[in-house]
């Protein structure tokens, strides 16, 4: 398989999972009625762009997105897990974790006893600074 091929795929992959990543939360908010706290909006706010982003990057087979995505996602993944750990972590929540009128502590779901949304949210932004890192790091300045 040809460089050029990987580095397309890799931009898919990213722009896949930013795409599910946004309908999920849309699916959770609009059909679940589940209300996002303040830490899941800055998630959100991180997550969205990258749908457009990396739309178009891919379309014109711009590597070079993977600059700003890159630090993106790892500033995403911070959130999420900070989040994550608040959920899961007994001495953080019982410190006063309500960052809002929805508490930042609750888990509206909890698969398998450890997948909540940030969680979900945190696989997607690992997923999307991976592909990105990758991208970098087969040179997508050569193009």
């Amino acid at each position: 398989m040809t460089t050029e091929k990987k580095l397309e795929y890799a931009l898919f992959t990213a722009w896949a999972t930013s795409l599910t990543a946004t309908l999920g939360s849309l699916y959770f908010s609009e059909f679940m009625k589940y209300e996002p706290c303040t830490l899941c909006w800055y998630q959100r706010i991180l997550m969205y762009p990258f749908v457009l982003l990396l739309g178009i990057a891919m379309l014109r087979k711009d590597y070079t997105i993977a600059v700003y995505t890159l630090p993106l996602a790892s500033i995403g993944a911070c959130f999420s897990m900070y989040h994550y750990a608040l959920q899961k972590i007994p001495a953080l929540s019982e410190a006063g974790a309500s960052c809002g009128r929805v508490p930042c502590t609750g888990d509206y779901i909890n698969w398998f006893g450890f997948i909540t949304i940030p969680f979900l949210a945190l696989i997607a932004f690992i997923v999307v600074a991976v592909t990105s890192g990758f991208i970098l790091r087969k040179g997508a300045f050569k193009a």
